[in-house]
């Protein structure tokens, strides 16, 4: 048997087992594990190295509408050229409906954007703001036939968030037509009476962007969304958990057999409230929703990565310049946190974090670092065997790690469009050196070998989930 490409020598590691094996690649796909490889066009040799399936972080957003005066950081091209070097085949971003818009139209010229510039494989989150009858009724309904099955709504941010009813209608259309519903849990009434109370106090500074957003207004929240999917009897994912209280309330739901998909991300691991408290408004680089807790949530979020309650470790990008008056130092922003956009960086560095704290630091093993980072997102999204794991017949998508590498974080040496990174100065061990995506190297000795070629995946209403 020939192959395109050999990886040879390497530790092979599934959500289920780690092993040694060659891996033979043909036309985009893995043909062969293990056994004579014959010939082969070419052959990278893997020996001390991890060979994962390629990361899919499966919550990131890019180029994104943001409000007056607003711009997001990264296009398609700086973002997904960040993810590939930090060991992403495929990123899902989202698609925003703003309020009055065509949920079609707003498909279409966020489409555009992407055209001839990832550099890994892309699928789309649909975000529903206005559930009109003819959104309900027609768009979403078509969008998810055409392979776009997941749709995500918001509890919070009045420009974005819906009522109850809207929450109950949208999932409803996801229910019947087979697509998955994300929701943004934060009680938005809760908040806004905190943040006109803070303000009437006179405090503005970005330390207030946590207080006014306690955890009892994400376990609320949280509450409420699980019992409106148990309602309408949709599978639901709980995205960007920060605390305890809200992991209490997902494995509650779970005994009564909601079908939960829970996700954590980098931040709630590494960063806490006080990092909003830092002088001359830098605590405006870590205003991210919900914001970071303490370290007794720290722990509880480690805990739930380590026993299951968690499915998803995702990154949540959400890139704004700092230095920048269409940013996080925008004019108002200057004078209020209501006015800080909320976001912080890091698909480049999630999976760096996840495996030096995690794996290395024998927090978790390395099965299950695949499976929080991989396998469990393309089996949440309809993508799998395709996507999310090393197997016959799946896409080529390969992360080649190297486990002794030693970095220092710094943002000089990432590649999204934002001017700093949450986590400059941290100390991680180990970090993909080679990035394959369907049987292509993109990313060899830590720098990019080809031009963009990512696509857009398609995945069947009623994929199988977790």
């Amino acid at each position: 048997m020939s192959h395109d490409l050999v990886i040879a020598n390497g530790t092979v590691a599934t959500a289920s087992d780690t092993f040694r094996a060659d891996i033979g690649i043909r036309d985009g796909r893995i043909a062969q594990i293990g056994g004579d490889m014959g010939q082969a066009g070419r052959v990278i040799d893997a020996t001390g190295r991890y060979v994962l399936p390629g990361g899919i972080d499966s919550h990131v957003h890019i180029a994104q509408p943001s409000g007056p005066g607003i711009e997001m950081a990264d296009d398609f091209d700086s973002a997904t050229r960040s993810a590939a070097f930090g060991g992403n085949t495929m990123v899902m971003p989202f698609c925003l409906q703003e309020r009055g818009q065509s949920l079609t139209a707003a498909f279409r010229d966020y489409l555009a954007l992407c055209e001839n510039s990832a550099h890994v494989d892309l699928g789309f989150h649909l975000i529903v703001t206005d559930p009109t009858p003819v959104v309900l009724g027609q768009e979403l309904p078509s969008l998810i036939e055409q392979g776009h099955t997941s749709v995500k709504v918001f509890m919070t941010y009045e420009a974005l968030r819906m009522d109850d009813a809207g929450i109950l209608s949208t999932m409803d259309v996801a229910r019947r037509h087979g697509a998955k519903v994300l929701v943004h849990c934060e009680n938005e009434d809760v908040i806004a009476f905190l943040a006109r109370r803070a303000d009437e106090a006179g405090n503005r500074d970005p330390r207030a962007h946590a207080t006014t957003r306690p955890v009892a207004a994400e376990r609320e929240a949280t509450h409420r969304a699980l019992t409106l999917a148990e309602v309408v009897d949709v599978p639901i994912v709980i995205v960007h958990v920060s605390n305890g209280a809200a992991m209490e309330e997902i494995a509650r739901a779970r005994m009564r057999g909601v079908n939960i998909t829970a996700e954590t991300c980098p931040q709630y691991l590494m960063l806490e409230a006080q990092d909003l408290s830092r002088e001359n408004w830098e605590g405006a680089k870590y205003v991210c929703s919900p914001p970071p807790r303490d370290r007794t949530e720290q722990e509880n979020c480690w805990r739930g990565l380590e026993n299951g309650l968690f499915d998803l470790f995702s990154s949540d990008h959400c890139p704004f310049r700092y230095a920048s008056d269409r940013g996080k130092r925008n004019p108002d922003g200057l004078r209020s946190f209501r006015h800080i956009p909320n976001g912080i960086p890091g698909v480049e560095t999630r999976l760096p974090i996840l495996f030096s704290e995690g794996v290395m630091k024998g927090r978790i093993d390395l099965q299950r670092f695949v499976a929080l980072t991989a396998t469990n997102h393309a089996r949440a999204y309809g993508l799998y065997p395709r996507k999310g794991t090393i197997a016959i017949g799946s896409d080529a998508d390969i992360a080649i790690w190297n486990p002794e590498t030693r970095r220092t974080i710094r943002h000089a040496d990432l590649h999204d469009g934002a001017d700093y990174t949450p986590y400059e100065g941290m100390e991680v061990q180990g970090w993909p050196e080679t990035l394959i995506l369907r049987g292509r190297p993109v990313i060899e000795s830590g720098r990019m070998t080809a031009k963009a070629q990512g696509t857009v995946i398609h995945r069947r209403p009623g994929g199988a989930g977790l």
